[in-house]
């Protein structure tokens, strides 16, 4: 056991908590109208509750534990049974395994919270609450078995995914996407605009979900070493050009830089180099921080206008979109000289790593959202999914908490 490894992975998995609370939390608060900020605060708090049980009962147990034909973990370290203070043979051989597993409870943790963008100011409490459970057991934990266990299927066709293009961004934004078609638009959608009701929050939970992202990314190499500085350097790189990058095309598009916009690139920049991060030099992360800010631009800002949908706060337009292109990234940056653990991308003669990587891809898109419309259509038949029209009106605070976020002295 290294003391200087654990020590890291530890510090990097309370990063990766301050990612989901405070930093998500502020983040989506902001960005929704005042009578509906407390609903998602709320949201985003529960999912840590909730998700840190059912990953501590089995869902650690499916993801990493003994594979079953590499398609789901058995039962065998249910309630955490033979996990302990000892380092683990398979994960993180130098920090004690529940090092490991804490730090993978953050990935779960985080990853159905950030549907949450999809479907604010409309979903029931109580629908949340047994939906979040289902998706984490019949979707996160079958991609993260199949991606990150060592026994996984498509672990075992190379597929690369350093810190969770596929397994936390691209399931959570196609299945974010599917929610919001399924729901509908919210009231007055097409009527009136529908505005923030205070940036300054979602800057500060902006800023955070940076902050913590280097749990999220350089956390992953579960060592102190020259890995972990190698995806911290490219996740702050590749940040700041999709940060810019946003802002000097709406600054072109639309007159203007908008502290929103630049925000809202900076995050696709990190959604799109975690797959990529421990793979890539710093001037390929450049190039992909570039590319991730125009195509979540282009995602945000003209297509999703175009086609109509309501993804109130654009969890598919930055973390579906910035995912697949990032897993796709991985498939032509990737260097083996960087990780030899890894491989090389197309743009150093690995033709094989990007077919690969394609191939993840399109398995994460059918599976992730076959499985969203089935739970969905199964939770809505038995509760149903959408709060009534008048809650909707009055907002969630009032209706799901019964709690009002700003008190108004006469």
């Amino acid at each position: 056991m290294n003391s200087g490894d654990t020590a890291w992975v530890l510090t990097a998995s309370a990063l990766v908590l301050l990612m989901t609370i405070p930093g998500l939390a502020f983040f989506y608060g902001g960005l929704v109208r005042r009578k509906n900020v407390l609903s998602i605060l709320m949201q985003c708090f529960i999912v840590v509750c909730v998700i840190s049980l059912q990953w501590t009962l089995f869902g650690y147990s499916l993801a990493f534990g003994p594979s079953i034909s590499g398609i789901i973990g058995n039962l065998d370290w249910m309630g955490l049974a033979g996990v302990g203070a000892a380092p683990s043979a398979d994960y993180g051989t130098t920090i004690p395994h529940y090092a490991f597993m804490t730090f993978q409870a953050m990935f779960a943790i985080i990853t159905p919270a950030l549907m949450i963008g999809a479907f604010a100011e409309r979903m029931k409490f109580s629908a949340f609450l047994v939906f979040i459970v289902l998706w984490a057991t019949l979707v996160y934990d079958p991609l993260a078995h199949w991606v990150w266990n060592k026994d996984g299927w498509l672990a075992a066709l190379g597929a690369l995914d350093f810190a969770g293009g596929i397994v936390v961004h691209v399931s959570s934004g196609i299945s974010a996407l599917v929610l919001a078609l399924l729901l509908g638009k919210r009231l007055g959608y097409n009527a009136r605009p529908i505005r923030p009701h205070n940036l300054p929050f979602t800057v500060l939970g902006g800023a955070l979900l940076w902050f913590g992202w280097f749990g999220f990314n350089a956390g992953s190499s579960l060592a102190a070493d020259g890995l972990a500085a190698q995806a911290m350097v490219a996740t702050q790189v590749a940040t700041a050009a999709a940060g810019l990058t946003w802002a000097l095309v709406e600054w072109w598009h639309n007159g203007s830089p908008t502290v929103l916009g630049t925000v809202t690139g900076a995050i696709g920049g990190l959604v799109a180099i975690t797959p990529a991060c421990g793979f890539v030099s710093p001037m390929s992360a450049i190039l992909i921080g570039l590319m991730a800010g125009l195509l979540c631009y282009l995602a945000v800002a003209v297509i999703k206008g175009k086609l109509g949908y309501d993804d109130s706060l654009d969890a598919f337009g930055v973390h579906g979109v910035g995912g697949i292109f990032g897993t796709f990234a991985v498939g032509l940056f990737a260097q083996a000289a960087v990780n030899e653990n890894g491989a090389d991308g197309l743009l150093f003669g690995g033709v094989q790593q990007f077919a690969v990587q394609g191939l993840l891809v399109v398995v994460a898109i059918v599976f992730a959202a076959a499985m969203t419309f089935i739970l969905y259509k199964l939770v809505d038949t038995i509760i149903g999914m959408r709060v009534d029209e008048k809650h909707e009106i009055v907002g969630l605070d009032l209706t799901q908490q019964s709690e009002s976020a700003y008190t108004v002295i006469e």
